[in-house]
C-alpha cells in the first residue's frame, strides 16, 4: 500500500555566528579623535601642568596612535579628558574643500642641482623630496592648502632639503640625520581648523630643515582655496 507523501518542510537557515563588537577603546582613531586629544595637551602646556618636553613626547604620541585605546592614556592624568575620546562621526574640525583628486605624490629631485616649489601652489597630501648632492627648498608660506594634513617625505644625502611653513599652522616631524642634520622646529598653532604639515625623513652627510618663516601667515584658507578652485 502506497503511502501518502507528506509535503517537504523547508530547512531553517543555518545561524550565522555573530561577530563581536568591538570595544571602544579597540575603534580605529580618527583625524577629530587625534586632534582633540592634542587640543587636551595644549591647553594642559600653557596651564603649567606639562613642560614642553612632555607636551613633544605626548603629541607625538598623539599623531602615532591608531586606535582610540592608545590615545586615552596620554590625558588620563590631565583634568580635561573625562568624557569620552570620541567625537560623533559627523563632526568635522575642519573644512578646506573638496580633497585633490587621488594620485600619486608630488616629487622634487635635485641631483648634483637644486629643485623648489614656492609661491602661490595648491599643496598635495604628500611630497617627496630627494637631494644628492644638490638642494631642495620647499616653501609653504603663500600655498593653498586642500586637505587638513600634509606629508613630506625628505630625503637628503649630501645635500639640503630645505622647508618653510608660515608661523600660524602645526608642524611636526619625525626623522634622523646620520653624519648630517635633520632638524624640525615643532610649532603647534592655537587654531585647531589649521594645516599640519608633518616632515619625515632622513639626512646623510646633509641637512633636512624645517621652520616657520618669520611674518608669514595662512589666512583666510577657505575663501582662498574657494577662489582658487573657480568656486
Amino acid at each position: 500500500m502506497d503511502l501518502e507523501k507528506q509535503p517537504q518542510q523547508p530547512l531553517a537557515p543555518a545561524a550565522l555566528p555573530h561577530a563581536e563588537p568591538l570595544a571602544a577603546d579597540d575603534l580605529r582613531a580618527s583625524d577629530a579623535d587625534r586632534d582633540r586629544i592634542a587640543d587636551i595637551l595644549r591647553e594642559a602646556m600653557a596651564e603649567g601642568r606639562l613642560t614642553a618636553d612632555e607636551h613633544a613626547e605626548r603629541v607625538d604620541l598623539v599623531y602615532r596612535a591608531k586606535t582610540v585605546g592608545e590615545l586615552q592614556p596620554l590625558v588620563r592624568d590631565l583634568p580635561a579628558s573625562h568624557g569620552s575620546t570620541a567625537r560623533t562621526s559627523g563632526q568635522q574640525p575642519y573644512a578646506y574643500g573638496p580633497e585633490g583628486p587621488d594620485g600619486p605624490a608630488e616629487n622634487l629631485v635635485a641631483v648634483f642641482s637644486g629643485a623648489s616649489r614656492k609661491g602661490r601652489w595648491r599643496v598635495g597630501g604628500r611630497t617627496n623630496a630627494f637631494a644628492l648632492f644638490g638642494s631642495v627648498e620647499i616653501d609653504l608660506t603663500e600655498a593653498l592648502f586642500g586637505q587638513r594634513l600634509t606629508v613630506i617625505n625628505a630625503t637628503s644625502i649630501f645635500g639640503s632639503v630645505d622647508v618653510r611653513v608660515p608661523e600660524n599652522i602645526s608642524l611636526r616631524g619625525n626623522g634622523t640625520g646620520v653624519f648630517g642634520t635633520f632638524d624640525v622646529r615643532t610649532l603647534e598653532s592655537v587654531d585647531p581648523e589649521a594645516p599640519v604639515v608633518v616632515v619625515n625623513g632622513y639626512s646623510v652627510f646633509g641637512t633636512v630643515e624645517a621652520r616657520p618663516k618669520r611674518g608669514k601667515f595662512v589666512a583666510d584658507l577657505q575663501r582662498r582655496l574657494r577662489k582658487h578652485l573657480g568656486h
